[in-house]
């Protein structure tokens, strides 16, 4: 959870103009010392990675969703040596859900049962 920039300011404020000392804003807060530390270096929110995901290639993924569309996500992963977590993350960003109905499958013929209705 991400305290509000409001919050931060006023910690920041009470640390800086030596009110207190970050130990005693961080008892008094409930904050911890790592986060209160990292709020002095760098004040504002961050909304984005620094980094761009680098296990999972997109493009490498959309390949391997059009090659095999009725895969779950551990067949998926065990291609990409990664976890079946991080293979939902990846799916998620490109916006491609997993959500199985054997009407849509392609591997599967659609089948009606027996039972007249």
């Amino acid at each position: 959870m991400t305290y509000s920039a409001d919050f931060r300011a006023q910690v920041i404020k009470s640390v800086k103009n030596k009110d207190m000392s970050i130990r005693q804003a961080c008892t008094f807060y409930n904050v911890s010392k790592t986060a209160l530390q990292r709020w002095l270096k760098t004040p504002s929110i961050k909304q984005t990675r620094d980094k761009s995901p680098t296990k999972i290639p997109n493009d490498a993924l959309l390949e391997d969703v059009k090659q095999h569309p009725d895969d779950y996500l551990y067949e998926r992963a065990r291609r990409f040596k990664c976890s079946k977590t991080g293979m939902h993350t990846a799916l998620k960003r490109i916006g491609i859900s997993q959500k199985k109905d054997l009407r849509a499958s392609k591997s599967v013929p659609n089948k009606k049962s027996d039972v007249p209705e």
